[in-house]
Formats: C-alpha cells, structure tokens, sequence
C-alpha cells in the first residue's frame, strides 16, 4: 500500500520523465493574483503563463500545490471532520502544458499514469466530457478503449471552465472512480450523483478559447493544459480506503490528536480529532509561509482555523494547550517534502501556545453566554443572529465556530439576523468615518498611468538627474502649473528620487530650472509606476513639460541608506540568534531612525539583543563592499537570498548582498546577508557607521518589534549616556564598574535610615511634646487618651495607636497628625470595650470637625481624614462627647 508521500513522489517523477518541469509549490498567500485570499488550486501560480502576461524557460510543469480553502467563495470550513472528503488544506497534483501539448498527449498521460503507475483496474473507472467534445470524447475512446456508456457528456458549466467572465476558458474531462455498487450513488449526471458509489479524482481542463464581452469565443493561439488531482483522494483509493481521514498520513496526525488528548482515536471524539487533524495543516503551513493570526484578512481566517480546532480539543478535553504538541508529527509525516514546515518548527509551535493560551481564557465564557441564550429558546430553536453576532463581536467566536458547537445539538444559527446585525454595525462604522479624500485622489493617478509611461528610476547611480514634467497635480486634478509658493504633486519622465517603498522613505530636495527653483518634499510611488514628487515651487511658475535638474538630498539620503542597510544585516542576526523562522513582517528606513518588524512569538533578552546589536556592529566594522546583482527571482532563492513576503517579483530581481561570514550563503559561500530588495544602500558596510538598538517589544500577535538609530545618531546617543555615567560616577564617587554595588548600597542605607526616622517618630510621638507623659482623662468612666502630632505621617498612626492602646490596658485612643494644613486621624479601643464602643464613631465624630467626611474601619480600629488641621481640638471634643453619651 502506497504512502500519500510516495504517491506524491510518483505523480511528479511520471511527469517528470514526460518532459515536464517540477516545479515546487507555490506560498499559501498569492503572489501574482491578488484577487484570491489563498492559493486554492495548483494553476494559481501559472495564471500569468496562461494568459501571456508572463513567460518561463518551460511549456511543461508539474506541481503538488498545497492550498487551503478556508474563506470566500471556496470555504469548505463547515463541512471538515464531518465528510470524507471536505479539507481546509489539501495537496492538489497537476501538471500544466503552456502552449506546448494538448488533448491527444493529455488524455494518454492521465490514463497510462493512472493505470499503469497507480495500477488502477481500468473497468473501475469512467469519464466526463462536455457535451460538445466530441475531440475528446474520440480520444478516450481510442487511448482507453472506454465505450460511450463510460464517456458522460455533461451540458453543464461543471465540464466547461473559465478563469472569469472574459479570458482564457474552455471544456474540461473528470475522471471517476468506482467503488462498486454496495455503496449508494449514480454516475455523474444522473439523479443520484450525489453519492459516494462515484468519485472524482482527476480534472483535466483543456484552455481552448478565449471569452470576450459581448459572449463570442474564438481559438486561443496557444492552447495549453491544466489538471487538477487531490492527493488526499487518491491517495485513499490507492490505500483500499473510501474516506480521506483514513489515510495513513491523517491517521498519523489523528493518532497524534488522540495521545495529545487522551482520548480514543475511533471513539466518540472521532470528528474531533479530523477537524484537529485537518486544521493542524493549514494553521501549520499559514504561519510555515507568513501568515500570523489578526483580527482582520488572512490572519483571521487563520486565527477562525486555529480557535476551531481549539475548541475540539477542550470538547476532547483537553484543559492546557495541546496544538503545539502535535507539531512534530505533522513535520514527521510532510517536512520532506515541505522543507519549510522544519525551518518554521518553533514559530509555529510557540504562536499555537499563545493563541491557545489566549484562547482558552475566552473560551468558557463564551461558550456560558451561548448556553445562557439557549436556554430561553424553545428546543431546537436557531440561535437568533443577533446573539450569535454577539459572539462573535465580544468573544471572537466567528459564525463558523458557533455553528459548529450548535451543530452536536441539533440545532442552527439565524444567519440572515448574523448578516443584518454585522451590516447594522458596518452601517454605524460608515456613518462615523467621515472619509480622508484618498480614494477620490486615488482615481487621478490611475487615469494619468493610462497616458503617462512609468517613471524610470535613476537613483541607484545617481542623487542628481534631468527629467521633464509629464504631470501636475493639485487635489486630485490634474493642473497645467504650479504658483510660485504653492504645492502639489509633480511626475517627471525619469528621476533620481526613491519613492517611498518597500518600508523606505522617499527621498527629498530640490529642483533647478533655468529661471527658478523649488523645494522636493516627499516622494511617492503611484499607480503604474509613477514617482509623485511633492514639490513647492520657491521661485518662479513650475509649468508642464518644464526640464528641470533634480537634486537628491544627500546628507538624508546617506542617512535613510544606512537605516536600510543597516536593517539588512539586522535581518540575518535575528536569523542568527533566533532560528531560520525570523522573517520580516514589516520595516522603516528613515534618516533619524530604523524600525524592523519580525515574526517571533516572544520577547527578546537582554543577551539575545547584545548579540545581535554586537553582531550587526561586527560587520559594519568589517567594511565590506555592499553588492547589487540582478537576477532571475530562482537563481536568487538558489544562492538563499531573503525575499520579502507577499513582494510579487518580476522576470528579474534586484540582489543585495553584504558582509563576509566564516560559512554563509551564496555563491561563493561566506556572504552574509543576501535579500531581494529595490530600496538603495551604502556602498561600504563601514558607511553606516554604528548600530544601537533603542528598544524591543511587541508589535502584533507573534511579532516583535526592534527599533534602532544609526551613524552620527548612534554615537550622540552613546555620548550622552556616557556623560550622564561620568556624572553619576563623581556624585557618587566611585568607578563605573563600582556603580551598580555603591548603588545598591546606598539603597540599603536609606531603608535602614528610614525605618530609624520611622521608630523615633514613633517614641517622639509616645513621650508626647518636650518628654512630658502622655495624659490620660476619665471620659464616661472610659480612659481616653487624645494627641495632636505633627511630623508623623498618616500611615504612622495605626502602631502607634497600638502602642497607645497596649499602654492604656483598657480605653480609647485618638490620634491627629498634622501635615501641610490637612490632618490624618486614628482611632483604637480596647477588645474590652468594643462591645460598647467604636474606633469607627469616634473617627467620624472627629473627621466632621476637620471638614472631611466618614471614616472607617472595625470597632477597634479606625481611620479617616480631614481638610483643616486647625480645628483639631474641636475634634478632640467631639470624639469626647462620643464617650460621655
């Protein structure tokens, strides 16, 4: 029995053989198509190849494309762990033909590798075609020898494809299996189709036509192929087994969920760990290609996967997190062939603990608030929408979850009052924005990149440079020139000025013409590929077509090209000192500063941070040159060049390498740091100068955050904190290295002394003024003993009262502390006397003459305070008329 690893393994090396490419599969997150939210199928990658956009160095491919399917239009969600086929992640195998082979080599391949290499008895497998294929329904014919009962003619869009409403399209071929008629169904097209006696494991698409508008095809000139087959389908098949989860690869992870929980792996809990198996894999290859878990897009389509297959846990039992435990065996079963599953190991890991963490603390609230609502309802009543919106909106239970809890009750959700109360809370958000005009200034730039080319870039080479005015614009509009010490935004044709990007700051400065001047403020990248230049004309009109000399700022710009530069060999010693999961998740290269965002799932040490900050200086002392290749983006992945994530790269890529490393990367295995960047850079490492870190925390939900100055900045910060150690040093007069025990000591000796001051007070305050002794006078037959202290703070008074209290044997006490006008009170009574007496009363009595109000504490204790120290012998009385009522 063949694993779902092998089976892989046959797939791509039968294509192989054929002349087709392996090509390795794609990130989750769409790099060239971004209207999709993940990759949900294995042509995603090639979509440019199919309509021309783009072309490679192959017309034949092969893939295993790991997609998931989790949001949008293709959300299978609800269904996992309840069906044998329906997953959340799943490897699509594929092979691609872009203008190269068609039909007559597509069928043959399907069929020999199916019933040849995969051994499957012919008689147990029949196809669809659409029904006006008659091309392909003669090759099945003629290759497989299938008679026409076996060849299905299907009418319907679901034998005939397209990539949308215009473009590339055309029919498509489904090969069926099946498992024999002690299993209800009928074959495709009939009645009963919707059972499981017929399965779809294989979808050939044959791109035939292209579409246009007004509903008219006509041949496509180059004609190309896209199949599409699950491994997690054929894979049971191959294996004897009519669902999915039976497969050896989910098994394992299922076993694992079931050690994990303590729980049987075929018991009652059994749909709890498919959906634990299954959302084991898409949470661990999101975060494996970038994707952390948010409140917003594909974090918290991740972060809805994650907090669904928690809950299966805790319904399993579990009370501590468990997904991070079941990691290794995932990496076990796919690391192979996904290397980045093992590189990405601990991050996964430690971002499971954390939501877990976080997740388990909301969950049984929540989960009480749902049962509070059901409750009130009759039995089997839908949860209204509003209550489950309520959900989602306090606990972050998304609609999904709360279906899913209700679904082992029988029970639904009102999902049109969900959708009116989410629309009812958007309308609110709408209402409250009252808009910042950037969507209506958006529209010019979009209407001026159809006219105007896109601005060439002179930057890397140069900080000065002509260009020409193509472009004014003023609000939104397009103008024909600019005052004289008015402002907008200008294009010219080419330019030394970087604009801002890729986390770089554009560049500033000014503009020369023949008759005038003016300021560059800022530096924007735009819709196709223009340069906006914020600019202020200082002297003379700035009109269309004007030539003008472009001056970079050059002490700024060398500034922003350390940040960056510096930025670079930071990435690599994170890289470093963490693990290979560092990758960056956002940055700032300014001229004052340097900010890096990196996924990490907790805070950095104060070592960890030496070692970085003592290694990126390491390199910059090293001076070595910083090198620009360009390249095809392979060549550059090969050579272990950083890409950064979601960046959408063309044919050729910009390289920059820096720092020589005793073992390193590239081609001739000692450099440092290599990444694909646009951005500009120093020419030596030694330009940057100096490296300091400033600070280190949290920025998101598994990413920290390190912001650090360079250069002269870093130096003048380093000397002012040497000058404040050189004052702290004589003040205290001892060395540096001394000054964290003479510190220490000092601290010592001024709690001592404290606790000194605090017992003389004490015996100042006992002996009463001048030494003489305290006296005590007969009130209501009780001894009452009153004083008025100054120099002794309010906390001071309650051991003093016991003292007083101790002295006394049997009676009351009332104390009065003066201090800046103000006056804190204390009163005590004996334990014998407090059956008949109150602390609390006589505080009050007190307090009312001193302008407060209340007091309290127990009847042997009491505490309060007043506004006006002055009056504290009226006091003193009124807490003696106590005692004598």
């Amino acid at each position: 029995m063949p694993s779902l690893n092998e089976i892989r393994s046959t797939f791509l090396s039968y294509f192989e053989r054929n002349g087709h490419k392996v090509v390795e599969s794609s990130p989750l997150v769409p790099r060239n198509d971004p209207t999709l939210m993940f990759a949900n199928s294995g042509m995603v990658q090639f979509k440019n190849l199919f309509t021309g956009v783009e072309h490679r160095d192959y017309k034949r491919a092969t893939t295993a494309q790991k997609c998931v399917r989790a949001g949008g239009k293709h959300n299978d969600l609800d269904n996992v762990g309840y069906t044998a086929r329906h997953h959340t992640f799943f490897e699509m195998l594929g092979n691609f033909s872009f203008g190269d082979y068609f039909k007559e080599q597509a069928i043959p391949f399907a069929w020999e590798l199916l019933t040849r290499d995969f051994d499957i008895p012919a008689e147990r497998l029949l196809v669809t075609v659409y029904h006006t294929d008659d091309e392909a329904a003669a090759i099945w014919k003629k290759v497989a020898g299938l008679p026409d009962d076996r060849i299905i003619r299907i009418p319907t869009n679901d034998n005939f494809w397209q990539m949308g409403d215009t473009g590339p399209c055309g029919p498509c071929t489904e090969i069926f299996f099946d498992h024999g008629d002690h299993i209800w169904g009928g074959p495709p097209g009939s009645k009963d189709e919707d059972g499981d006696r017929f399965i779809e494991i294989w979808n050939l698409v044959f791109m035939q036509y292209e579409q246009f508008d007004d509903g008219t095809r006509r041949d496509l000139s180059a004609q190309s192929i896209d199949t599409g087959m699950g491994l997690e389908r054929i894979g049971a098949l191959l294996q004897g087994k009519h669902d999915n989860y039976d497969t050896d690869l989910m098994r394992a992870l299922i076993e694992a969920s079931a050690n994990a929980t303590s729980s049987e792996p075929d018991g009652p809990g059994n749909v709890h760990h498919r959906v634990i198996a299954d959302h084991l894999r898409s949470t661990s290859f999101l975060i494996a290609d970038g994707v952390m878990p948010s409140n917003e897009g594909r974090g918290y389509v991740l972060r809805r996967i994650m907090r669904r297959a928690m809950r299966h846990a805790h319904l399993l039992g579990a009370k501590d997190p468990v997904m991070h435990r079941l990691v290794p065996a995932l990496v076990t079963q796919m690391g192979a062939a996904y290397p980045e599953l093992g590189r990405a190991q601990a991050l996964i890991e430690e971002t499971l603990v954390l939501e877990e963490t976080r997740f388990i603390q909301t969950l049984d609230r929540g989960l009480r608030l749902l049962d509070d609502e059901l409750a009130r309802l009759p039995e089997g009543a839908p949860l209204p929408g509003a209550a489950a919106f309520r959900l989602y909106d306090t606990y972050g239970f998304p609609l999904d979850l709360t279906q899913d809890a209700l679904r082992e009750q029988g029970r639904g959700v009102d999902v049109a009052g969900f959708d009116a109360a989410m629309a009812e809370q958007k309308a609110k958000a709408r209402a409250a924005w009252t808009g910042s005009g950037e969507a209506k200034e958006a529209r010019i730039w979009f209407e001026l990149s159809e006219r105007i080319a896109p601005t060439e870039f002179l930057g890397y080479d140069t900080e000065v440079a002509e260009g020409q005015v193509m472009a004014l614009v003023v609000d939104g509009r397009a103008v024909d020139s600019l005052p004289e010490g008015g402002e907008g935004w200008m294009v010219v044709n080419q330019t030394p000025f970087y604009g801002e990007s890729g986390g770089q700051v554009g560049d500033s400065g000014t503009y020369l013409k023949p008759d005038g001047a003016g300021a560059v403020i800022d530096t924007q990248k735009m819709p196709g590929g223009l340069f906006a230049h914020k600019v202020r004309p200082e002297k003379a009109v700035l009109c269309m077509g004007d030539a003008l000399e472009l001056r970079v700022d050059h002490a700024r710009r060398g500034a922003i090209r350390a940040s960056h530069s510096a930025t670079h060999l930071l990435h690599e010693a994170l890289r470093q000192t963490l693990g290979d999961h560092v990758a960056q998740k956002g940055s700032l290269n300014a001229p004052d500063r340097l900010r890096f965002d990196f996924s990490h799932a907790k805070a950095m040490s104060a070592e960890e941070l030496a070692t970085v900050e003592s290694e990126v200086n390491a390199f910059i002392r090293q001076n070595s040159a910083v090198e620009t290749r360009i390249m095809t983006p392979d060549d550059a992945r090969a050579i272990g060049a950083q890409a950064l994530f979601g960046e959408k790269y063309g044919d050729e890529v910009r390289v920059v390498s820096m720092g020589r490393a005793a073992t390193g990367k590239g081609h001739d295995g000692n450099t440092w740091s290599i990444e694909l960047c646009g951005g500009t850079h120093v020419r030596q490492t030694g330009d940057i100068g100096q490296f300091l870190i400033l600070s280190e925390n949290a920025s998101a939900a598994g990413v920290r955050r390190i912001e650090a100055i360079t250069g002269q900045d870093a130096i003048t910060d380093i000397r002012k904190h040497l000058l404040i150690l050189d004052r702290l040093t004589l003040d205290l007069g001892c060395l540096p290295e001394e000054m964290s025990a003479r510190v220490s000591s000092l601290k010592k000796e001024k709690r001592a002394l404290e606790t000194e001051v605090a017992s003389l007070r004490r015996e100042l305050a006992m002996a009463g003024p001048g030494g003489a002794a305290p006296e005590t006078r007969q009130v209501g037959g009780v001894p009452f003993f009153a004083q008025v202290l100054s120099g002794v703070s309010g906390k001071d008074l309650p051991p003093l009262i016991d003292e007083h209290k101790a002295r006394l044997g049997s009676g009351a006490v009332l104390l009065i502390a003066e201090a800046g006008g103000k006056a804190a009170v204390a009163a005590g009574v004996t334990d014998d006397l407090t059956g008949k007496l109150s602390a609390v009363d006589l505080v009050r009595a007190a307090v009312a003459e001193l302008g407060g109000k209340g007091g309290g504490g127990r009847p042997d204790m009491a505490q309060g305070g007043g506004k006006d120290s002055t009056n504290a012998e009226a006091a003193i009385k009124a807490a003696q008329a106590v005692l004598g009522s």
